[in-house]
């Protein structure tokens, strides 16, 4: 009998809990705490060193780090309330991701210098636009019964 309790273990985390990283959930993860560092980072030097010249713009970094700080974490936690939560925020993150790639593109002057999902991530290889897209998908498939 206890074979049986130590074989289901690994299936979930902390009493229960449906676990959002395995398989594609994993490289979600990864993917999102690489963005996290690297929004975190920069906005935390746009904003102490040069706030002034792109404010809008640096807070626009600034949010994006929070959210995929937020995400990370909600994919790691598990659990229904954390998968619910993140499909949240990656719906929230997209929405932001188009609203100010298009900004950027309609009205340039807007931004001194880019966000994070300037130009719908175009700075990031795209990835600010396909991970939202990638983390719904996952999220979505993932949902427990």
């Amino acid at each position: 009998m206890a074979e049986t309790t130590r074989e289901r273990a690994p299936e979930t985390a902390d009493g229960g809990r449906t676990r959002l990283v395995k398989g594609p959930g994993m490289l979600l993860v990864w993917l999102y705490g690489v963005m996290s560092v690297g929004a975190v980072s920069r906005s935390i030097y746009q904003i102490s060193s040069e706030f002034e010249h792109a404010p809008l713009a640096y807070t626009l970094s600034a949010v994006a780090a929070v959210v995929y700080v937020f995400i990370t974490y909600t994919l790691v936690r598990g659990g229904e309330t954390a998968r619910r939560a993140a499909l949240v925020c990656c719906a929230a993150e997209l929405a932001g991701v188009l609203v100010v790639g298009t900004w950027t593109l309609v009205e340039p002057s807007a931004f001194p210098d880019s966000t994070v999902w300037s130009d719908f991530g175009y700075g990031y290889v795209f990835i600010p636009v396909l991970l939202p897209l990638t983390g719904i998908w996952w999220l979505r498939r993932s949902r427990t019964a």
